[in-house]
């Protein structure tokens, strides 16, 4: 039973962080294709994929508890389909362990290895769910003979009294017992970590890194402006680049401010899995680019005044240019950015990664 609930939130992690993974690095013919709606979705798959990756802290610790002993049987191999066998639990014990690892720290934005992250974690999803289908297929005489085996017949009242005098149930009780046990730490991990993006279970958020009420304005801060390298001094000057097809031109902040101005109610999410509605104001990107020259089905890349950061460029595609929703916003829940927030500007549109809402916007060209 364990490794059903163990299999069921391997699956959801892989599916949720392939929709992650397409979002924020989508191949060339995806581009044109990303949807918008729902505006939520983003929130809703990220936060699952983070949800069910702490769910699966419990359930993996119990499950290799209750296969340790196994792992120690002599000989170690009596068979080619044993051998098989072996290897394939080896890889994925391994990988598994690895992987719920590296996603708990990402979590918790605290990167202890030389390579990428995002890059690992995307690999070893695909060897985990590899060697899972191959534990599966190795296992299946024996799996397809436990759900065939006849149920027994219900004992009568008084033999299942004399066995419980014996203490014949004491292996069933316990065994009761220890799902119990871990459906609860299951159930105690998911809420004391999901209201970083369920907001009604926000008060009882105790383990989760974030808190979708903590933050400026309302909203938490992944990047501040300290670490991106940007203070109001670099801002003095500050001018909006815009170029396309019709030329180029630069607005000031007051020359967009000038514009016609519309609000959004948009969710923020991030990798992490906290996200949190909020309210922006800002000039629609289309009516930008538009002025600019654009043709249909053009894409975009937005640069940021940050000089360093794997995200500092980012490029949008056509979907999210001609959504209504989509905004240089200007103001965040009535006010005026703060610096941490993307002051003079940043991107905000429906159904995007954190990530790749750009703040400190300094310069947009038509691709």
């Amino acid at each position: 039973m364990v490794g059903r609930w163990l299999g069921l939130g391997v699956v959801v992690c892989f599916l949720t962080g392939l929709v992650s993974h397409l979002l924020q690095t989508p191949p060339g013919w995806l581009v044109p294709h990303l949807p918008t709606r729902p505006v939520w979705g983003y929130r809703v798959t990220q936060g699952l994929h983070v949800a069910a990756g702490m769910a699966l802290v419990p359930l993996l610790l119990a499950k290799l508890w209750t296969v340790y002993p196994r792992l120690w049987v002599w000989p170690p191999v009596h068979s080619v389909r044993h051998a098989l066998e072996r290897m394939s639990i080896a890889v994925l014990v391994s990988v598994a362990l690895l992987e719920v690892l590296m996603g708990l720290m990402n979590v918790v934005q605290w990167y202890g290895w030389p390579f990428g992250f995002r890059d690992v974690h995307w690999a070893l999803g695909w060897v985990l769910v590899g060697a899972l289908l191959l534990h599966v297929t190795v296992k299946a005489p024996v799996i397809v003979a436990n759900w065939r085996r006849p149920r027994p017949a219900a004992p009568e009242a008084e033999a299942d009294t004399e066995r419980a005098e014996h203490g014949e149930d004491a292996e069933e009780r316990d065994r009761r017992a220890f799902l119990l046990g871990v459906g609860a730490a299951v159930g105690v991990v998911t809420v004391v970590t999901v209201g970083q993006s369920v907001t009604p279970l926000a008060p009882a958020t105790l383990l989760a890194p974030r808190h979708p009420d903590h933050g400026g304005q309302g909203v938490p801060v992944n990047r501040t402006a300290a670490q991106a390298g940007i203070d109001r001094a670099a801002l003095a000057d500050w001018r909006l680049q815009v170029s396309g097809t019709r030329g180029s031109f630069a607005l000031s902040l007051a020359e967009l401010g000038a514009l016609p101005q519309h609000e959004a109610e948009l969710p923020i999410a991030c990798v992490e899995g906290w996200s949190v509605s909020a309210r922006w104001s800002g000039v629609r990107l289309r009516v930008l680019l538009e002025r600019a020259g654009i043709a249909d089905g053009g894409s975009v890349r937005v640069v940021s005044l940050q000089e360093r950061g794997a995200w500092r460029v980012m490029e949008m595609g056509p979907t999210y240019i001609r959504d209504p929703l989509t905004l240089l916003a200007l103001r965040l829940n009535g006010a005026t950015l703060s610096l941490d927030h993307g002051f003079p500007a940043r991107i905000i549109a429906p159904n995007r990664p954190g990530v790749r809402q750009t703040k400190w916007v300094h310069r947009i060209e038509v691709l």
